[in-house]
């Protein structure tokens, strides 16, 4: 029986066949450690499909990884003090066969070590520090081991969306939006990563005393109850940039748009009070407190047709309007507004708005264990628990959200933060340093010594009755990021307004002034409550309500004839038809079958 082939791929290319493939491999390998070959060449060996995959080609993700031999890491302790002393550097381990870089599909051949400990006679490789296991985003969360991996994958999309120090020249740029918080900290409980980043300088949160604890139901599932005093003092203030921009275009005839106030002759003239805070330059004055329907770059535009141009009988030419208006539902103060020159030769102008966003109900925040919640209600200073020393926590926290979720690292950074806010020092929550009952005790010998109970639990009294709960609370201190989903910027009021041609029904979005879509989950709410009137008014009279003609003889949808004055039907003539009310969408549904050849017939029964 002749032996099957092995192909070589290079690149996704055949380019050969191999007999023994592990020896080939194991050939190439060899000849990169020694740096024969190339070291951005990886070479994987498939023996369930009997391939062998070489890749050198561009943007594949590689890790480092230390090299194995004989059950031994080539790291020895000798070259980890020539590193210390800087007579070698990381280019000597890549060019001398100690540390490789693996591809995904060279990864497959590799077992893998966290660290020394763990070492068998089959491991091939072993990690440069356990810490690696984590990306860049996730080491910057202190104790991450001991988090559900789904959580993790919430927070590092959170802490991207956290407001914080995003730019030191944050007063000299004009983004389109912009998030800015006041007082932003480093975190009590940080980690290596976080440090060799120095992400400090950049901070995205603030350190919160968090009690874990119910507050009559109003801190239900995700939800947090905030202090207001804490609030009033400055907690997670921030501020909310947003830019207008526009430009004077050139269109062709040699016409142009011009920044300058409207004259009252233009086209679409929004009235004089709408241009009362520009300038003279058509711009609006910086430090102008700003309302929705302000105008904020006064601009005229020639005519859209040629012929709109020629004004007859008058002198001066027609001109549109064509002013940048501040949108529905948005007020602030103008923080700076500039005039720029393109590189097509015109004028482009900026207005940068600012205003300010205090905490309310509604807003978002997180931990950096994927706790989120919104505020659900912010409560007075006096009617909070405090403890025995008048601590008041800033945040409450609901217990039901850490054991179903798994983020017992919150906890441990809950313990260390309010251990080493006490010890004034900064603590290292960095992955895999410590194991949780190391954290823990070191904790525990820290509170004790300053009178406190060993796990963090308090005595805490009721703040509306004063009474002292039965149960002792666990508090202690969490960095929390605010987030950028502010209900300020998201609420959307609607009574009657546009509507969409095609179905009839309002239009969909914030910017258009849309309604807010009633779905079928809605709908089963409102039908398990029978609330039935309430239910045809949302999905009917309040939507797309149509009046039609429908033939009693054939079932067909007719019109009204206004010449003769009474209904006829297209289909079969009759003028029997009787005016029902249905839903416009329905009727399009109708128009739909019709284009298909199907023609619905509409049975109507006695009223």
């Amino acid at each position: 029986m002749q032996e099957e082939k092995c192909y070589v791929y290079l690149n996704g290319i055949v380019i050969g066949s191999v007999k023994e493939p592990e020896k080939f491999v194991k050939e190439v390998r060899n000849a990169r450690r020694q740096g024969m070959v190339s070291g951005e060449v990886n070479i994987a060996y498939l023996p369930d499909i009997n391939e062998i995959h070489i890749n050198a080609d561009k943007g594949r993700p590689r890790r480092p990884y230390i090299i194995v031999e004989d059950g031994k890491s080539k790291l020895t302790p000798e070259l980890i003090q020539k590193l210390k002393n800087k007579e070698i550097d990381f280019n000597y381990l890549l060019r001398n066969g100690v540390v490789e870089y693996l591809d995904a599909e060279e990864e497959e051949n590799a077992l893998v070590a966290m660290d020394e400990e763990h070492i068998t006679k089959d491991t091939t490789h072993m990690e440069l520090t356990p810490v690696s296991v984590f990306g860049l985003t996730v080491n910057t969360a202190p104790y991450p081991e001991h988090n559900n991996v789904a959580r993790h994958v919430m927070f590092a999309s959170y802490i991207k969306q956290a407001q914080g120090l995003y730019a030191s020249n944050f007063n000299l740029r004009y983004d389109s939006r912009g998030y800015l918080l006041f007082y932003p900290q480093r975190p009590i409980v940080s980690t290596r990563v976080y440090d060799d980043l120095h992400l400090e300088k950049r901070a995205s949160g603030q350190n919160f005393v968090v009690a874990v604890a119910t507050y009559y139901g109003y801190n239900i599932a995700d939800a947090v109850v905030m202090n207001k005093a804490s609030i009033e003092r400055g907690l997670a203030r921030s501020m909310f940039y947003k830019t207008y921009v526009d430009e004077e275009r050139r269109y062709p005839g040699g016409q142009h748009d011009v920044f300058k106030i409207p004259p009252a002759t233009t086209e679409n003239y929004l009235g004089e009070h709408a241009y009362s805070k520009l300038g003279e330059d058509g711009l609006i004055e910086p430090e102008m407190h700003v309302e929705e329907g302000d105008v904020l770059i006064g601009k005229v535009s020639p005519p859209r047709f040629i012929e709109e141009s020629i004004g007859v009988g008058s002198l001066e030419e027609k001109v549109r309007d064509s002013s940048i208006v501040l949108k529905k539902g948005e007020s602030g103060v103008v923080d700076s507004v500039i005039l720029a020159g393109t590189l097509g030769a015109t004028r482009l102008a900026k207005v940068r708005i600012r205003s300010l966003r205090i905490p309310e109900i509604g807003d978002k925040f997180g931990s950096r264990h994927g706790q989120k919640g919104v505020i659900a209600m912010i409560v007075p200073q006096e009617d909070m628990p405090f403890s025995e020393n008048g601590i008041i926590p800033d945040l409450l926290l609901n217990p039901n959200g850490i054991p179903q979720r798994m983020t017992f690292g919150h906890l441990l950074e809950m313990l260390t933060g309010k251990a080493s806010s006490l010890a004034g020092r900064l603590a290292d929550g960095t992955a895999f340093s410590k194991n949780g009952k190391q954290v823990i005790e070191e904790s525990a010998k820290i509170l004790e010594a300053y009178g406190f109970q060993r796990y963090g639990e308090e005595v805490m009294y009721n703040g509306i009755t004063g009474e002292r709960f039965k149960a002792t609370l666990f508090t202690g201190v969490v960095y929390y990021n605010r987030l950028y989903h502010m209900v300020a910027n998201k609420l959307q009021v609607r009574s009657r307004g546009t509507v969409q041609i095609l179905t009839h029904q309002p239009t969909e979005g914030k910017a258009r002034q849309g309604g807010l879509r009633f779905g079928e989950m809605e709908k089963d709410v409102l039908v398990g409550h029978g609330a039935s009137l309430l239910l045809k008014d949302r999905l009917l009279d309040q939507s797309d309500k149509a009046e039609i003609w429908i033939c009693n003889e054939c079932g067909s949808v007719g019109y009204y004839d206004y010449t003769k004055h009474v209904p006829v039907c297209p289909l079969c003539g009759s003028n029997n038809l009787s005016k029902v009310e249905i839903s416009y969408a329905f009727k399009l549904l109708l128009d739909e079958l019709k284009a298909m050849h199907i023609n619905p017939s509409i049975k109507l029964g006695e009223e």
